[in-house]
Parts: structure tokens; C-alpha cells; sequence
């Protein structure tokens, strides 16, 4: 243990060492031309002649581009609007250039009166605190920018620059004003009434800072969406949790988002699944600066949240990595595609450049589940994370980010059925790129993606000595068998974005894939008796997902209204692999040692006590031939987005895409959303969309023989592939998509800097939701299994629910006090089974049905206390998670136990967790410039969930629950900016 703390610091120190000579480039100036050099160049070009005192010029600059197109008038107005300076026509090709403050005591009297109204103008323009202010928004080559966003940080209220690039607003006195454009760096600063302001964003840089999920209009910022949308800083937000992983730190930090550590699940105890508002893992999209990711090659099977389901490996990328993340809680399938029923999460990579950051983090478990203070430890985690970033010519960059992770098994209180109940073991370590490459002034490269490997492990269930699964001469007190991953995540997105004649183009294609080998250890094959070996490579499968895509956007500014257009064209192509592993993983020997196959007599089956030995390895069965698959699809996307704005009161957004399918044809739907600002401080909004999820390659043709435990009693089952002639013969058909309908309304209020305040409910129907059957006898089915089971589009859910934000905030001179207040209440039911004529409670029985609205939790609600003095911040979190309830194995049991009542039989198998509280408590401590220093505590009381018995999903004495089961985790973090 010492030895390990030791080498592991020994690499941080030399990383930092190596890192820190690296050079980088530095940013270039723009050029600039004298005034009086500019003047010159004007009048030559259209034989003009400029008089003005000597040194009234002198010592002035400016960029010459954007005078480079103009007309005469054109340059005559854009020089006034950049310099203090009025130059007065005097007719016969002559101009007189003045000051603007003396130019009233020069002109004729005519022009006097014009000047001077304006003047008035520029003056203080005092309404009690408001105050209004005008200006000009400029390129960095001096070219006006039209429909540029401008927006007080206090309040709601903001404005669009007019077709001249000017703009004129009120504001409270001293506040903030956000200044955004496409393809620009954004800039904030105060804004007074006195003068004409003269704003130059920088060109080039950042071009994601205005954009927000939802939304392609590049103006529109994100209090003014129609929609909720959360934004996570993860820099500052990281200062508060001791996460270190996505979908954790998502869970703590989200409370409509739930990521469940499942144990005894197979390969969902390797890639955590993820939900939001309760709906499945698939049927949230994920992006990656706007792209969409792909998917996991696995499908969650068993007692899962998720079951049935194939979600994205959010772990797969690295929080070193992360600027922010935004999460649409909203459905978007009319804008973005297949999945987004439950909402969108984009993940916005980090742009830095000129800046090394390092993170390592050192933890572990409280391994006692009975007290609050541990006696001992376990599930040891180290993490070691960089980012850097450097200038590429002028305007680019590139990031790089790399991260290792391990996390050791966690051992908690298990049953007979199951010994090594606990936390997957993880290593984990991968590479991010972003970069962005100017090609041009209004044309810019870009690419990003990454490479992640995933080394796990996790035990199954217990084999015991005396059974038929087990070889005494290997095992004589029976084993735990362990089933390892090995998990290659890599992604690269590449595009070319223009803007020209106020059109945003973006070229772009994104491909990535997921490739998930089982290797099983600590186990055998029964079959092979004494010589059999104890590992085995168990065979995977594998995901990769090519999505090419166009989009066009561009905002037309008018006197009344200003519109959004955005219309685009997406081509996806998904590829699905089953791979085999070796022979002994997925075989049965007969008494030989010959491969048993349809001619090998029954008389030579490996038998133990007068039952037939199952073969393969124990814990997991590995892919046979017979389970390979190799499958492709395509389809093709078609959307028109608009937005229009009718004042600046009330914002209307509607959006239609249709896409065809290869597999199961095509799908049309549509979306209306609208904006209304009942005060400057108050927005109302809503929507009402149609959406879709196809169903997954994974879904449609993944197939496995394997050992299922019904309660503590293995059988042999068999999940065939939907297109199997054993699922027709059942009546199951070819998989289609998934069709939703949601409905939004909120409130979003500012009440200056202070507070603000967001609350939307939501109401999600989703019709042919795709299921995992529960097992149907198959003893007359000759295929030497017990069960078979098959996905099908299975039932019709109901989702209502409500957000709530709260955030309040306080400074004073060394200090500063903020609190926050997030909730979620959300109900699920399923209003129809689509079972026809199978058994009901065979098709989808109880059970199936509870772990299904068991992923929608009822509430969450977390509050954060944020003090910090000078140099000091405290963070105090608390995470309340709602009762949820399960049914075990017990309903399997004969009637006979329960007074022959399925009443009884129901209320004994129901596991019933209540509602608990978990406590997190961080220090962070600025050593220096450079270094901070964060410690703390997640879940300070080791609270656990309420406590089953031995009939539970998992084996332990938990399922898989919201709030997990791993007690509390102690941490220190090193954080290093250099």
C-alpha cells in the first residue's frame, strides 16, 4: 500500500516536472494602419480630400480590413462610429474632420441640430438606477457585426445588435453586459450612459460560448431558451464533490439524473448505466461539442436500472477533459434524431491554451456498513488527470487531456448465493484532443475525440463446493468467479465550419467505437472435470457508429422581428459484431473430453449426481459461433429549425425531421416551443414535441445462452435474437421504433444578482417502449434449455414530474455565501403490456414491471452551503433520495408458503428502501497562485439502504439503488494550474 502511494506520487511530480518546460506559441498581433495612413488610402481611392488639424489625428490606429468592400458613405460612417471624430461634407469632394464634442461649434445650423440630438443621446440617461446605453459591436478587422447578443448578467434583459452593428438598451446601473457572436471570443464589462461604446470581440475563438443545446440559433442565450437546460462548470463545481467519474458526479450535482453502481449484473457492473427523468439510458442522446457520441456495444440484461437497454459510456471520457456540460431537459428528437426522448446532454470539451492544469485524487471506502467511523477500508481510488492546452497561428488552439483512474473492488455484506457482493474493480485511462485550426477569416478546422481503455472486474455469483457447477479437485470450498473486461472507447470528430454572408456552415463527421471483450477468472468449465483451466476469454462484442452531417444557420435581423433558420442532413451508419471466444468458454465435453454436438448419445453427457453438467465457464458463458453476429443499417435525416423572435417579449421555435431507416422505415416529427417574458425578470415558457427512439442493433439481434439465478436456483436460459423464428413462434415481431409525445411549462426568474429561480414541469408518454421479456418455459422447444426470453416492443409508459432550481447569493468583502436548491419529483406508470396472447405475468410480471418504475425514482432533492473567506471555501451537501420499491425472488415461490394467497406472496417479495439523507462535506484551500489543496467526505455518516434478505436481484443484501452501496468515500485532491 505504501509502496503503491509512493510510486504513484513519484509519476505526478515527474509529469509536472516534464509538462512544465513545454513552450508555447504566442498570439500574434493584428496589423494596424495610422489614421492619417488610412485617410490617405480612402481619398486615393475615391479622389477625396480630408482637412483636419495636424495632431488632432495623431497616435490613432486602426485595422484596415474592414474598410477593404466599403462604399464612401459606408467608410465615412463606420470611421465616425470607431473614432471620437465627425467628418463634416463640405461639398467639392472636401471633408472637415472635428471632434464630436466640438463639432456643434463648427457645422452649419442645420447640421447642429442633428449633431446635437445626438449628443443628447450619449448623455447620462438616468431613470431612477436604469440607465440606457448605445454602442457599436465590432469584429476584430472592424466589421460591424450584425445580430450580435448582448445580455445583463443580472437580469433577463438583453438585445440584438441592428443591421450597422449598433445597438441601444437599458440596464441597471453597474451591472455587467455579456457581449457574444458566432466564431468569436465573448466579453463582459460594465457599460455606462455617457458615452458610445466601442466593443471589438476577438474573431476566432470560442465558438461554442453562445451556442446552447436546444438552441441553433447562435444569439440566443440560454435564460432565453423555451426550454430547461442545465449548465455545469465543472472547474467550479468540481470544488464541491469528490467525484471522479462523470456519471457520479452528474448524480450529485442533477436530480433528474440517475446513475446506479450495479453489482451482479454482468457487463452493467463494468459501464454504469445512466437516466434522466426515470426514461431508459438509450433514450437520452449524448454530444460531444455538438456531435452526436455513440453508443456501448453492451445491452443491460438481468436486475439492472436500464434493462433491455445499451446507453453511452459517459465514464469513457475524462473530467480533465470537460469545460462544462449542458443537459436539455427537454425532448428533442424533431431537432437532433433517434434517442433525445428524455433530453440532451452535450458535452462541451475544455479550450484553454497557454495552460497546464493537473488534478490527483487519493480515496477510499469506509468498508464498515454498521458504524460511522470506519474500522476498516477498502475500494482504494487514485486518480491522476492532465490538461493542456496550447496556440495554433492565430485564433486556434489545441487541448490535449489524459487521465488514469483505478478504483479497487468494494466487499459488502452478501448471502450464500453470492459471497463477494461489491463494486467492480476499474482501471481506466484514456486521451482527449480539442482543437480548433483557422484556415481562413471566416472558415475554421476543428477536431476532437479521444481514446479510452477500460480494464474491470467484478465477482459473480458463488459456485458451492457440492454442486454440480464446481470441481472439487479445483475447488474444494467451492469459488467466486470473476468476471473481467477489457473495454476499447475511442471517437474522432473532424469538420470544417464557415461563416459567410451571415450563414454558419458546418461539414462534419464523427465516428466511434466500442469494442467490450469478457475474459472470466477464478472459474472453469465443468464439463472438463480436473482438467479443465480456471480462465477463459469469453468472446465480446463490438459498436462502431459513422455519422456525417451539414448544417446551415443563419439569423436575419428586421426593424420588428428577427428570425433563426437552421436546415441540415445527417448520414449515420451503424455496424453490430457478436465475436466468439475460445471453445472451452462456451462448450460441453462429454466423458471423453470430446466436444459434445447433436450425435454425441445422451449417455455421454458429463453428469453429476444424475444431472446433466452445464458447460461453458461458470459466471459468465462465453459467445459460441452460433452467437455471432455481424450486422449493419443506415439511415438518413432531413430537418428544418427556426426561431423567430415577434418582439422581445415573445420568441417562437418549431422544428421538423424526418429520417429513414433501413431496418423499419421512417418516422416524421415535429416540435413548437415558445418563449414569453412577462418582465424583464420573469420568462414563461413551454413545448410540445414528437419524438422517436429506433431500436438498437443491439436490441434487434443480440443473442446468449447463460446461467440465470432465479432467487438462489441457477437454469439454463436463452436470450434469443428478435428476428429468431423461436421469437416468431412466440408472436413476437420485428422490433420498431419507439414513438413519445412530451409537454413542457416553466417559469425562469432573475430577481437581480442575488437570487434566481427556474421551475418547469414535464409530461413524457412513450408508446411500443422496448422490453426484456421475462422466461418462458422452453422444455418442448428440444434446444437443452430451461427459459427463453426475447426483447420486444412490450409496453406504453407515462412520465410527469417537476425541476426546481433555487440559487441564492451573497458577497461581502473577504467572503461569500451561496446556497442552492435543486429538486426533482417524478411519477411513472405503465398505462399498457402489449403482451397478445402470452401469459402476462410470464411476458412482463410484476417484478419486471417494478425494476421498470424503479428507474424513475419518485424525488431528489439537493441543497449545497457554499461559504468561502479569502482563500477558504466550505461546501456542505445534502442529497435526500426517495423510497423506492422491488420484488425479489420470492415471487417465484410456490403459493403454498404463503397460505396458497398472491396477495401474501406479493407483500413478502416486496423490498421496501426508504427515503434516505447522505451528508458531503469538502475543504478547499488555495495554497497559492498555483496550488489548491481540496479534502472531504461523501456521505460523512456511511448511511447505506435499507437492508433486504437473501432473495434480492444481486446476491447482496442491497439492490442496486440511487444512493448506492458503498458507504462513505474519503478524499484528498491536488489541484495544479500552472
Amino acid at each position: 500500500m505504501i509502496l503503491r502511494s509512493i510510486f504513484i506520487k513519484g509519476i505526478f511530480f515527474v509529469l509536472v516536472s516534464c509538462v512544465f518546460q513545454v513552450t508555447t506559441a504566442q498570439e500574434g498581433k493584428k496589423s494596424a494602419v495610422s489614421l492619417s495612413g488610412l485617410l490617405d488610402k480612402i481619398g486615393n481611392k475615391y479622389q477625396i480630400f480630408f482637412t483636419y488639424k495636424a495632431n488632432l489625428i495623431s497616435n490613432k490606429y486602426l485595422q484596415e480590413e474592414g474598410f477593404t468592400n466599403l462604399s464612401l458613405s459606408a467608410s465615412i460612417s463606420l470611421l465616425e462610429k470607431l473614432t471620437p471624430f465627425f467628418f463634416d461634407d463640405l461639398g467639392n469632394n472636401y471633408y472637415v474632420i472635428y471632434l464630436k464634442k466640438t463639432a456643434n461649434k463648427n457645422r452649419s445650423v442645420n447640421r447642429e441640430k442633428i449633431i446635437s440630438s445626438n449628443i443628447i443621446g450619449l448623455n447620462t440617461f438616468f431613470k431612477g438606477e436604469r440607465i440606457t446605453v448605445r454602442g457599436i459591436v465590432l469584429s476584430s478587422d472592424s466589421t460591424p457585426l450584425v445580430g450580435a447578443a448582448l445580455q445583463e448578467e443580472q437580469s433577463l434583459s438583453g438585445t440584438t445588435t441592428d443591421l450597422d452593428g449598433t445597438f441601444e438598451f437599458e440596464i441597471q446601473k453597474g451591472n455587467m453586459v455579456t457581449v457574444s457572436f458566432l466564431g468569436h471570443r465573448s466579453k463582459a464589462q460594465k457599460l455606462n450612459s455617457e458615452i458610445f461604446h466601442t466593443l471589438v470581440l476577438v474573431s476566432g475563438q470560442d465558438l461554442d460560448e453562445v451556442q446552447v443545446v436546444g438552441s441553433r440559433n447562435k444569439n440566443r442565450m440560454a435564460t432565453d431558451t423555451p426550454v430547461a437546460i442545465d449548465f455545469i462548470d465543472i472547474e467550479k463545481a468540481s470544488s464541491k464533490s469528490s467525484q471522479v467519474e462523470i456519471n457520479q458526479f452528474l448524480q450529485y450535482t442533477i436530480p433528474s439524473f440517475n446513475a446506479s453502481k450495479q453489482s451482479g449484473a454482468d457487463g452493467a457492473d463494468h459501464i454504469d448505466p445512466a437516466t434522466i427523468r426515470g426514461l431508459g439510458p438509450d433514450q437520452t442522446l449524448v454530444l460531444v461539442n455538438g456531435k452526436r457520441r455513440h453508443q456501448t456495444s453492451l445491452i443491460n440484461l438481468y436486475g439492472t436500472r436500464g434493462r433491455g437497454n445499451s446507453g453511452t459510456d459517459l465514464n469513457a471520457i475524462p473530467i480533465s477533459a470537460i469545460k462544462r456540460i449542458e443537459l436539455l431537459r427537454d425532448g428533442a428528437s424533431a431537432q437532433y434524431g433517434s434517442d433525445a426522448i428524455a433530453g440532451v446532454l452535450n458535452i462541451v470539451l475544455k479550450d484553454t491554451d497557454n495552460e497546464l492544469n493537473v488534478t490527483s485524487t487519493l480515496g477510499f471506502n469506509n468498508a464498515d456498513s454498521e458504524g460511522i467511523f470506519p474500522n476498516s477500508v477498502d475500494g482504494f481510488t487514485y486518480k491522476f488527470g492532465l490538461n493542456y492546452g496550447t496556440k495554433i497561428n492565430e485564433g486556434g488552439f489545441i487541448n490535449f487531456s489524459s487521465e488514469v483512474l483505478s478504483t479497487e473492488n468494494t466487499i459488502r455484506p452478501g448471502t450464500s448465493a453470492r459471497e463477494k457482493y461489491g463494486q467492480a474493480a476499474v482501471r481506466n485511462a484514456s486521451i482527449f484532443l480539442n482543437a480548433e485550426i483557422p484556415l481562413h477569416r471566416s472558415a475554421k478546422l476543428y477536431v476532437n475525440g479521444g481514446f479510452n481503455f477500460k480494464n474491470t472486474a467484478a465477482f459473480a455469483f458463488t459456485r458451492n463446493p457440492n454442486s454440480k457447477r464446481n470441481v472439487k479437485a479445483i475447488y474444494p470450498n467451492g469459488f467466486n468467479p470473476l468476471i473481467t473486461s477489457n473495454i476499447i472507447d475511442n471517437s474522432l470528430s473532424i469538420g470544417i465550419r464557415t461563416y459567410l454572408k451571415g450563414w454558419s456552415t458546418d461539414l462534419n463527421n464523427v465516428v466511434g467505437r466500442n469494442n467490450f471483450q469478457y475474459f472470466i477468472k477464478n472459474t472453469l468449465n465443468a464439463t472438463l472435470k480436473e482438467y479443465s483451466p480456471t480462465e477463459f476469454d469469453a468472446g465480446g462484442h463490438q459498436l462502431i457508429q459513422n455519422t456525417t452531417s451539414i448544417d446551415f444557420s443563419k439569423y436575419f435581423s428586421k426593424k420588428i422581428i428577427g428570425f433563426n433558420i437552421a436546415v441540415g442532413s445527417e448520414y449515420r451508419l451503424d455496424k453490430y459484431r457478436i465475436f466468439s471466444g475460445e471453445e472451452a468458454s462456451y462448450g460441453s465435453y462429454d466423458v471423453q473430453g470430446d466436444f459434445v454436438n447433436s450425435e454425441t448419445p445422451p449417455s455421454d453427457y458429463t453428469s453429476f449426481n444424475g444431472q446433466i453438467v452445464p458447460g461453458g465457464s461458470q459466471g459468465f458463458p462465453g459467445y459460441s459461433p452460433e452467437n455471432e453476429v455481424n450486422r449493419n443499417r443506415s439511415n438518413i435525416s432531413f430537418y428544418l429549425d427556426t426561431e423567430i423572435d415577434f418582439s422581445k417579449r415573445f420568441m417562437l421555435g418549431t422544428a421538423v425531421r424526418f429520417e429513414y431507416y433501413s431496418d423499419f422505415g421512417s418516422t416524421l416529427n415535429y416540435k413548437l416551443a415558445s418563449r414569453y417574458r412577462l418582465s424583464n425578470k420573469l420568462n414563461m415558457r413551454s413545448s410540445f414535441s414528437t419524438g422517436f427512439r429506433a431500436p438498437s442493433l443491439v436490441q434487434s439481434y443480440y443473442n446468449l445462452k447463460f446461467t440465470n439465478f432465479i432467487g438462489d436456483a441457477p437454469s439454463e436460459s436463452l436470450l434469443v435474437a428478435n428476428n429468431s423464428p423461436i421469437a416468431r413462434r412466440f408472436g413476437i415481431e420485428n422490433l420498431k421504433e419507439e414513438k413519445a409525445r412530451n409537454f413542457s411549462f416553466g417559469l425562469a426568474t432573475k430577481l437581480g444578482a442575488a437570487f434566481n429561480a427556474t421551475i418547469d414541469a414535464y409530461y413524457v408518454a412513450v408508446k411500443d417502449r422496448i422490453i426484456l421479456s421475462g422466461n418462458f418455459d422452453a422444455s418442448d422447444l428440444n434446444i437443452d434449455v430451461d427459459n427463453v426470453q426475447f426483447f420486444a416492443n412490450g409496453v406504453d409508459t407515462k412520465t410527469t414530474g417537476v425541476d426546481l432550481v433555487l440559487n441564492w447569493g451573497k458577497k461581502w468583502d473577504h467572503s461569500e455565501l451561496t446556497l442552492n436548491l435543486s429538486g426533482n419529483v417524478n411519477e411513472m406508470s405503465i398505462t399498457k403490456i402489449k403482451n397478445k396472447n402470452l401469459d402476462k405475468e410470464t411476458f412482463f410480471g410484476a417484478r419486471d414491471r417494478q425494476f421498470l418504475i424503479a428507474s424513475a425514482p419518485k424525488n431528489k432533492f439537493n441543497l449545497g452551503i457554499h461559504y468561502q473567506y479569502k482563500k477558504l471555501k466550505t461546501s456542505l451537501n445534502f442529497t435526500r433520495f426517495s423510497s423506492v420499491q422491488l420484488i425479489d425472488w420470492k415471487i417465484t415461490q410456490s403459493l403454498s408458503k404463503f397460505n396458497n394467497s398472491e396477495i401474501e406472496r406479493l407483500a413478502a417479495a416486496t423490498d421496501i428502501y426508504r427515503a434516505k439523507l447522505t451528508t458531503d462535506l469538502h475543504f478547499s484551500y488555495q495554497l497559492n497562485r498555483l496550488i489548491n489543496l481540496q479534502i472531504g467526505t461523501n456521505n460523512l455518516f456511511n448511511i447505506y439502504p435499507t437492508k433486504q434478505d437473501s432473495f434480492t436481484d444481486s446476491g447482496g443484501l442491497w439492490d442496486a439503488t440511487q444512493m448506492g452501496t458503498n458507504g462513505a468515500f474519503y478524499y484528498t485532491k491536488l489541484n495544479i494550474k500552472l
